[in-house]
Formats: C-alpha cells, structure tokens, sequence
C-alpha cells in the first residue's frame, strides 16, 4: 500500500502559544509501540500538559497522552509512557545548551502525519509574563475589531 502524500495536521498545543514565546522549531520523529500509532491515528492524542527534556543525550516527552486504543487489549501501554523523539545527536546537544538557560523549556507544538509517518513540532520556547500575556489578548481583540468593522463596510456597500 503506498504512503500518503502531504502532511495532515493529528493534534496541537494551543495553550503552548499563550504560555510560551516560541524562539526555534524543530521537526522531529517518535519512537512509538503499535497500538499508540492506531489510536493516534483516531485521533485521541493531548499535547495540552506535555513537555520534553534531555535525558542522557535522549530528548524524551513527558505528559504526552496517547489513548488505549480500544481493540489493543494487553498490547497497549501505558497512556502517560515517555516517548522517545528522533532527532540528529548535534540538535540534542544544541538544545540541552539551549534549555540551560533559564527561561528555556522544550514544548511540543503540535503532531501532524508527514508522508504517513508521525512527526512532531518541537518549540524551543521562552515563558511569558502575566504582562506580555495581556498585550497579545489587547492585541488579539483588536484585531478582531478591526476584521468585524471591515466586514459590516463591505457588506453595507
């Protein structure tokens, strides 16, 4: 059976975005069991609460819940298990310098299927402060002031 062509968006962090600056990404691929593939592909995935670190010179992500998946029975593993991701050794040693400083955390942005495999976006992401959290809500609002009040020109004209 051929692969898929094009990459399909499977879950993503929004809460990542309000919480974080997002500095770098990076693309990087899971080491998974059989059953966590089939449930993902369902769908039943939460990045809400993940978060990876650097582990031995393993990048690992915490947090991640992957469903059982419902036809599994005692294949399935544990839906909290730490997923290992694939990335080149010199990208781990960059980031593990990276995260060092403070402020710094790895954060999972959002999982997507690439040509029928499951890769997920990596955030290299700074914490915001309450203050820069309500300078994009005002930023946001007016934006959106300003798409309604184009949409009511046009639609009077």
């Amino acid at each position: 059976m051929a692969r898929a062509k094009g990459i399909k968006p499977m879950a993503s962090n929004r809460k990542a975005f309000h919480d974080y600056f997002v500095e770098e990404r990076y693309e990087c691929g899971m080491a998974l069991h059989g059953t966590e593939v089939k449930s993902m592909r369902q769908g039943r995935m939460n990045l809400k609460e993940s978060y990876a670190v650097v582990k031995d010179g393993e990048i690992l992500v915490l947090g991640m819940h992957i469903s059982p998946y419902e036809q599994g029975n005692i294949f399935n593993t544990d839906p909290l298990r730490p997923k290992k991701l694939l990335l080149h050794k010199n990208e781990i040693r960059k980031l593990h310098q990276q995260v060092g400083r403070m402020g710094y955390a790895l954060i999972p942005l959002q999982v997507y299927l690439k040509d029928g495999r499951f890769k997920l976006e990596l955030g290299l992401c700074k914490g915001k402060k309450l203050h820069d959290k309500r300078d994009d809500i005002a930023a946001r609002d007016a934006q959106r002031d300003i798409q309604r009040a184009l949409r009511t020109k046009n639609r009077s004209e």
